[in-house]
Formats: structure tokens, C-alpha cells, sequence
């Protein structure tokens, strides 16, 4: 295999084989050993946990993701597929843990209050955010339902602080390791084949999310509490629909063109970048899976969407909020944890501000 360049994290894993914990997780080994059979997920230490947030009674779970190599992006025939999809490169992960849900509000909650940590209007790494300007829910909903509206990087600081609160490292997947477990196995547009009819079996788009948010008024859409459609074959909810995540890349429209690393790649990842003054470059980046608000062919697994300077538009601050995005009502984000624990120096490139 060609070197790739160093803006590629490069890391490899080994597993160590036993028997599944539970029954998910079982159905889990057995489709995608189907898919890759050199690796399986659910085995040894790599199986499915809860991880509890301190003593708060709030916790969220993770699903084992085996290591393995995919055609990363859609090919030219896919139906409203877009330039920056493509051109299609062979990638290579290695195995990860990543939420099986949404990050929810009870839990984004937990940093949002934690007062053992100080609120500064900039994030310096230990700050957490000031308190929003306006309601965030956007009325749609707060228990049970996926945190939106963050920045990227209080999304990058959430994992931050996940990390230091529980003791594993946890982390925005990137992009290459959100595909790759969004597709679960499958080249088709979505994870359960091409046929847009079936969508609405397996995620909330803009065609079917409607609902009343307040009494005597119409249907609108909105997003749904997680978990509501079936999940894929490696056990995740809501990876087409329901809230567009955050990947840990920074936007590049040629990402997958040859200049930026032969084929297959190992680990790919565009660190966050800086702007002029030495800052963390608040635009643009990735999410991922499309929302509720979104037509279905951005819940496409290939779909990108890019977030830009408008997403902060309503912020009635002087300067604009680092922390929150008005307009990013349709975006939250994920988790996940490498089977390998990372060196202090791969650590820091996702955690650097």
C-alpha cells in the first residue's frame, strides 16, 4: 500500500476472539461478518456497553464496529448524487465503538451544568458554554430527544469533556469511520438498498416528521425522539434522518480526489482548521445522515453537508456565538471510542483547539 500523506491518521488494530453478550449484538457479528469476514465486531473486550456519565444516572450505548476496507463515497449512477461525493476511494478503518443513538439533551446536558467547569463565551479547551440566547429545542422537545444547535466545536469540546468525565476517550467519528457505519456493509445509496420507498422504515426526513407541537395547530416537521426506526445492520439508529451529525473533518470538496492520498487509505481524517488569527476556523465543516427537515437524498450514506456562516444567522451576539448555531436545528452529533486507546499525539488532533 502507498504511504499516505500525513494528514491521514494512521493506526491498525488486532482482535481477540469470544462469544457475543448479548443477542444484538449477536445479529450485529452475523451480518457483518457476512459483509467483512476477516474482522468481526462483539468479540473478547470489543462488545456492546453502556457507558454511565458520573453518578448523574445518565448514560448512553455503544455498539462495537469492526475494522475492514469500503468504497468510500457514491459512485457516478447514483441518483442525485453530488460532485463532492465522489471520485469513489477504497478506505480502510480501524474497529471502533460509536453510539448507538444520537447524542440526546440529558446528556449534552450534563456538560451544560456541570459547575465544576467554568463558562467562558470562547472555548479554551476546559470552559464550558454560556447559557444559550434563545430556547434551543426550538420547541420541538427536550427528554428523549437528540441535542441540537451546537457548533462544531462544542461538539469537539463535549467529547472533550466526555472524555475527562468518564476516563475513555471519546471523540467525533470522522468521516470515513461515519460512512462505513452508516453503510453497514452495503454499497447501495442507503444502508437497506436504492429504493427511496422504504425510507421511511428507517429514518425521519422531511416526508414523514411531522408533528404537532402545539395544541390546535397543524403538523409541522420536527425532529423525533431517537431510536424510533429500525436500526442498521450494525445496530445504530438514525443514521439516515432524524438530526444530520458532525464529523470530526473539516469540509474539503475534493477530500476524496487523488491529491489527497493513494488508495486504499488508512484511516482518513482532515483535521479542523485555523483561521487567520491562530483561531479554531469555525467554518466550514461536515454532517453527516440528512434530518428531518431535509429531503430524503441527503439521508443518502454518501451525502455531505456543509456548514457555513448563515447557520448563525438569528445570533443576536457582538461577536457571534461560538458555542451555538441558530439555524442548525437539523444538526447534532455522535460518538465514538477507538478500540485502540491513542497515543497523546493522535489524541491531540482531534482535542487541539
Amino acid at each position: 500500500m502507498v504511504a499516505a500523506p500525513s494528514s491521514w491518521l494512521d493506526c491498525s488494530l488486532s482482535m481477540q476472539p469470544t462469544s457475543p453478550t448479548s443477542f444484538a449484538s449477536a445479529v450485529a457479528v452475523a451480518l457483518f461478518a457476512a459483509a467483512i469476514p476477516a474482522q468481526q465486531s462483539g468479540q473478547g473486550d470489543f462488545v456492546a456497553y453502556r457507558q454511565a456519565i458520573g453518578d448523574s444516572g445518565v448514560g448512553f450505548d455503544l455498539a462495537p464496529i469492526a475494522g475492514g476496507t469500503f468504497l468510500m463515497g457514491s459512485p457516478a449512477g447514483e441518483k442525485e448524487r453530488k460532485d463532492d461525493e465522489g471520485p469513489q476511494v477504497e478506505v480502510e478503518v480501524a474497529p471502533f465503538w460509536m453510539g448507538v443513538h444520537e447524542v440526546t439533551w440529558a446528556e449534552y446536558d450534563q456538560w451544560n451544568t456541570d459547575a465544576s467547569r467554568p463558562m467562558e463565551k470562547k472555548p479554551d479547551g476546559v470552559a464550558r458554554p454560556t447559557p444559550p440566547y434563545m430556547d434551543m429545542t426550538f420547541n420541538m422537545g427536550r427528554e428523549g430527544y437528540p441535542a441540537i444547535c451546537m457548533s462544531h466545536i462544542a461538539a469537539r469540546q463535549y467529547c472533550a469533556w466526555l472524555s475527562a468525565k468518564t476516563g475513555r476517550f471519546y471523540r467525533l467519528p470522522t468521516e470515513a469511520e461515519w460512512e462505513y457505519a452508516c453503510r453497514a456493509g452495503s454499497k447501495a445509496a442507503w444502508s437497506f438498498g436504492d429504493d427511496a420507498k422504504a425510507l421511511d422504515a428507517h429514518a425521519w426526513h422531511a416526508g414523514n416528521s411531522g408533528r404537532v407541537l402545539e395544541q390546535g395547530a397543524p403538523p409541522v416537521p420536527a425532529y423525533q425522539k431517537v431510536g424510533g426506526k429500525q436500526a442498521n445492520a450494525f445496530g445504530l439508529h438514525d443514521m439516515h434522518g432524524n438530526v444530520a451529525e458532525w464529523v470530526a473533518d473539516t469540509y474539503l470538496a475534493d477530500a476524496y480526489a487523488a491529491a489527497n492520498g493513494a488508495a486504499p487509505r488508512r484511516d482518513p481524517f482532515f483535521p479542523p482548521k485555523l483561521d487567520a488569527k491562530g483561531r479554531p476556523a469555525r467554518f466550514p465543516h461536515v454532517a453527516r445522515g440528512g434530518s428531518w427537515r431535509d429531503p430524503a437524498a441527503l439521508s443518502r450514506s454518501a451525502a455531505r453537508l456543509v456548514s457555513e456562516s448563515s447557520w448563525n444567522q438569528r445570533d443576536p451576539q457582538v461577536p457571534k456565538s461560538w458555542w451555538y448555531l441558530t439555524e442548525a436545528q437539523n444538526v447534532g452529533f455522535r460518538v465514538v471510542r477507538p478500540r485502540r486507546e491513542p497515543s497523546a499525539e493522535e489524541r491531540a488532533r482531534f482535542e487541539k483547539l
